[in-house]
């Protein structure tokens, strides 16, 4: 492999982490997408990135597709390869852009998994004093009243929280902050278990959700809770965090219409990402048209 397209690498994923503050599991994606391009460009003998041509990067991705790659994964890693030749014309190490005008393969647009209104409300409507109980409730209370990734609730600092004014200050993508309302419910929640939170937490523990070792939570254990409390309440889907964050985007924007408001709430860089939540919106009418035109209703036959 040569060292010449390696240290270019590296210095671009120094460069993502310095710069942009990408969480380690994001730098790690693009890691492991960029060293497939590495040993691309070996395989071919190519030793400088100034060889690479347009064909070169078309052939990687219809390579990385024949590998089993979905074309939703070849579109990731042309991303990642597309941000690393910015960097090198930003450098000096290149004049133009290979991938510029490659394109992956076509997907399937997956709309996201959502609970319905009446599902959330019963998977909510537990009670419990046991102090992870509490917590338990007050995180997915918290999840499903403001939209918050898991990255954005477990990264919550005791400071965050205003649950005078019912709000919470968030840190999301590319440590952009935002402002978010928290609802009754949740705060009502997060009251209860911030009354036992001390009993479980660590001195100059600044979290708001910690473990039994007193320790801020890792995304693990909410994962585990949230299925445990899901069958609990007998749901047969398989419940995970962001389902939570697809259900509240989806209640509101069907309840409101206010794409943009809906942007703002999620911390969407761009509104195109919003966008997917108009059609679930879009299919639940479908589905009451169906069930409810004349023109619609499949006739019986006498």
């Amino acid at each position: 492999m040569s060292d010449a397209l390696a240290g270019g690498v590296t210095r671009f994923l120094q460069s993502l982490r310095i710069e942009r503050r990408l969480s380690p599991h994001t730098e790690s994606a693009y890691a492991r997408d960029l060293e497939s391009l590495l040993e691309y460009c070996a395989t071919l003998g190519l030793g400088r990135w100034d060889a690479l041509d347009p064909q070169h990067i078309r052939s990687f991705a219809a390579q990385c597709h024949r590998r089993g790659l979905s074309p939703r994964s070849v579109q990731r890693r042309l991303s990642a390869v597309r941000s690393l030749f910015r960097f090198l014309i930003r450098e000096g190490e290149l004049k133009r852009d290979p991938a510029a005008d490659v394109q992956a393969p076509k997907s399937r647009k997956r709309l996201p998994v959502t609970l319905d209104a009446d599902t959330m409300a019963r998977l909510l409507e537990f009670r419990t004093d046991d102090r992870l109980g509490l917590r338990d409730k007050a995180i997915m209370e918290l999840f499903y009243s403001s939209g918050l990734r898991l990255s954005e609730l477990l990264g919550l600092d005791l400071a965050d929280l205003d649950l005078r004014d019912r709000t919470v200050r968030v840190l999301g993508k590319g440590r952009k902050a935002r402002i978010v309302p928290v609802g009754k419910h949740a705060a009502e929640a997060l009251s209860r278990w911030l009354a036992e939170r001390t009993t479980l937490a660590d001195i100059g523990e600044q979290a708001v959700f910690v473990g039994v070792n007193g320790r801020r939570l890792g995304p693990r254990i909410v994962q585990k809770r949230i299925g445990q409390w899901a069958r609990r309440q007998g749901l047969p889907e398989h419940v995970h965090p962001h389902m939570f964050r697809h259900s509240f985007a989806s209640h509101l924007l069907e309840s409101s219409g206010d794409l943009r408001a809906v942007q703002e709430l999620l911390g969407h860089a761009n509104i195109s990402t919003t966008q997917v939540y108009t059609h679930l919106d879009f299919q639940h009418l479908a589905r009451i048209y169906d069930a409810a035109h004349p023109r619609a209703r499949r006739r019986t036959t006498p």
